[in-house]
């Protein structure tokens, strides 16, 4: 039975005359997760993976999605109508293959250009010319289907003191000025709301997990436009704003702003950033020079303050997630506990810490089968009851003043098999071999990814993510440009260099479909190590302050150094969480982090 709002959606099509309707799974500013607004493919579809495109023509629907979503999105576009399309796998087409695939002359391919980024538009709305056809980006259909669509959010702006964001907006604005001035540029257009939130020193929540304000900002050497719902700037933020020559404009007034910007104005954006109608709201005259934000790398490299406070952070965090394993190993025995059930626990702990201002995303919480379901998240219909016995994959954070956290780990419940326990080890070793990397400045993520895979890749098992990626401070929870993947994308640039600051994530995992999944997640400092004739070595200081459950781990397949480095990692965890810990926990951690 296909979805009622496939058929609404095709009757809008044929009134605007267009053959094929595209829907990507964004807002306004590019983001990875987006607010309720903006969750057209979800509406449309009834997939709510955060990662997804679909593309609606009158005689097909289909979704395409990463490995991460596979088994949640077979499940959840079941008699729906819309075919899976498996990206990056052999054989799947991509979104513009197949599209060039199947528009022809006169066809047209509608999206809405606030929505889809410049640099995806271009690209498809030239191929499609070379045959004929043409793309019309002026269109949100859906908002004509979309009764009772819930409106834009509108939560107040929050002022993140120097103190926690250890350097100045002033200071921020003024070296972002003079790489405009290297470049040569007149006006840097800003519409990602991450690097609107760490240049101003602002925070907000107009996505859910993401401490972001919907916004955009025009910087020139004179001036700081900062467009945004006036009803969400209080007289106070207005005051410290302005004292800092930030001019509060509203947010609907970007487009006629851009429209106006004078020919032969030089302006630096990202198109891979900015989106469609931005750039076809620019004027012809107007010399665009398209290259990476210029806020991008700063905002990835913590500033000593902000490493500070995230070590801190993960401190308040590793109390939080010990008391729940704690929690969770004694009482599953004792009381019925859900997934549900339990990632409510897991926030009422990391609500005891102070500063902490909310979950960092939406929890995974998974067990055993439900845990091979890389993102996967408990429904009221998925839910399910947690047994003293197999295991279960927790994958969770928390935003505090301090810093983001994101962390996982697979526990033990009662009793394994050998194959649990032979898959819980291998992921461990990966995870403790790239935590303990040692390399040369001038590595990237692709260098090192296979010191985490190397123990699967040996036995010719792998895993369908990203080993790792950048995370923000007090922002969203996945951070361009530093991660660990094995290859480069055509859709995707490479990691960047690993500078000393960045914050990155060390989770290689495994996952059966149908029995259970594993994933061990630290988060990393890149931080400097010795120098020697041969340039700076660099290595990682994992902040996670969490131990890994040895009960499900095989020490026959860990070497002596992994046994060390397993042990030197849990001696930290122990000095560093225990002082906050009393009584029988304090006694069971000792225990947890036992030498092997």
């Amino acid at each position: 039975m296909i979805r009622e709002q496939i058929v609404a959606l095709r009757e809008e099509m044929k009134k605007a005359g267009v053959t094929a309707y595209f829907v990507p799974t964004s807002d306004f500013h590019g983001s990875e997760y987006v607010g309720e607004y903006f969750q057209c493919r979800a509406f449309l579809s009834g997939f709510t993976g955060s990662a997804g495109t679909l593309v609606v023509m009158q005689d097909m629907a289909g979704l395409w999605t990463d490995g991460r979503y596979f088994l949640q999105a077979e499940e959840q576009l079941k008699g729906s109508g819309i075919d899976l399309y498996k990206s990056e796998q052999e054989g799947v087409p991509t979104i513009v293959e197949f599209l060039i695939e199947r528009l022809g002359k006169k066809d047209v391919l509608g999206f809405d250009g606030r929505v889809v980024n410049a640099s995806e538009a271009e690209k498809l709305s030239k191929e499609l010319e070379k045959k004929g056809a043409s793309v019309c980006y002026e269109m949100d259909l859906v908002d004509l289907i979309w009764k009772n669509r819930p409106s834009l959010s509108k939560e107040p702006i929050l002022i993140l003191d120097q103190e926690y964001a250890g350097k100045a907006r002033e200071d921020k604005i003024a070296a972002i000025r003079e790489k405009m001035r290297e470049e040569k540029v007149d006006l840097f257009l800003l519409t990602s709301l991450d690097e609107i939130a760490w240049l101003l020193n602002i925070r907000g929540n107009d996505v859910k997990c993401n401490p972001v304000v919907l916004s955009y900002l025009a910087l020139s050497q004179d001036q700081v436009l900062l467009f945004v719902n006036q009803e969400v700037v209080s007289d106070e933020v207005k005051k410290e704003l302005e004292q800092s020559n930030v001019s509060i404009q509203e947010y609907s007034a970007f487009y006629s702003y851009i429209k106006k910007i004078p020919n032969q104005t030089k302006v630096f954006l990202d198109k891979t950033k900015v989106n469609f109608a931005v750039i076809k709201h620019l004027s012809n005259e107007v010399k665009v020079v398209n290259k990476t934000n210029l806020t991008l790398l700063p905002k990835a490299i913590k500033n000593p303050i902000e490493m500070e406070h995230i070590r801190k952070a993960h401190q308040k965090d590793g109390v939080a997630m010990v008391k729940f394993i704690y929690w969770l190993k004694t009482q599953v025995k004792k009381e019925v506990i859900t997934e549900k059930s339990a990632a409510v626990k897991l926030e009422e702990f990391r609500g005891e810490q102070e500063h902490y201002m909310g979950p960092s995303f939406t929890p995974i919480i998974g067990y055993e089968a439900h845990g091979a379901i890389i993102h996967y998240s408990a429904t009221e219909e998925s839910n399910c009851q947690i047994k003293p016995e197999g295991l279960v994959l927790l994958d969770t954070g928390g935003q505090y003043l301090e810093g983001t956290t994101d962390i996982t780990r697979t526990v033990a419940l009662g009793p394994l098999t050998e194959e649990e326990k032979r898959y819980f080890t291998l992921v461990l070793r990966g995870n403790l071999n790239l935590g303990a990397a040692k390399f040369l400045y001038g590595c990237r993520g692709e260098n090192l990814d296979y010191l985490a895979r190397a123990p699967l890749w040996e036995i010719g098992m792998d895993y369908r993510h990203g080993t790792g990626h950048g995370v923000g401070y007090f922002l969203n929870v996945h951070e361009a440009p530093n991660g660990f993947r094995y290859k480069i994308v055509p859709e995707k640039e490479a990691s960047a260099v690993l500078e000393e600051g960045m914050l990155t994530s060390n989770e290689p995992g495994f996952y059966l479909d149908g029995k259970f999944g594993i994933r061990h997640e630290n988060l990393m400092l890149c931080v400097k190590d010795e120098k020697s004739l041969y340039g700076q070595f660099m290595r990682f200081d994992t902040v996670t302050m969490v131990p890994f459950d040895l009960e499900a781990i095989d020490l026959s397949l860990l070497s002596e150094r992994e046994k060390q480095l397993l042990n030197q990692y849990h001696q930290m965890v122990y000095k560093t969480i225990a002082p906050y810990l009393e009584g029988e926990i304090k006694l069971w951690l000792k225990e947890a982090t036992r030498e092997v």
